[in-house]
């Protein structure tokens, strides 16, 4: 597998202070491990993207030919994520 992340997810990653950072990151890099964690969950508004908590964040993702597509890192109880999914898809 081979990660593919969206230039929003990296400019979020980058203001995470240096724990929550690490963990984001650690569950991205688990991601091309195991792209079907169990505390993944499908999108209800598109069932081709699938969504991961890290904590107070989540991480929302697609399987794509060989590549993790990382589209949106956000916070989780916030509907900004879903704002800027939408943009991207």
């Amino acid at each position: 597998m081979k990660l593919d992340i969206s230039k929003q997810s990296v400019k979020f990653i980058k203001t995470l202070n240096p724990k929550q950072c690490r963990q984001v990151v650690h569950k991205i890099f688990d991601l091309l491990i195991n792209p079907h964690p169990n505390d993944s969950a499908k999108l209800a508004g598109d069932p081709d993207y699938k969504r991961v908590d890290v904590g107070e964040y989540r991480v929302i993702y697609k399987l794509e030919s060989g590549f993790v597509k990382i589209t949106a890192v956000g916070k989780r109880n916030d509907d900004e994520i879903y704002r800027i999914f939408k943009r991207k898809i």
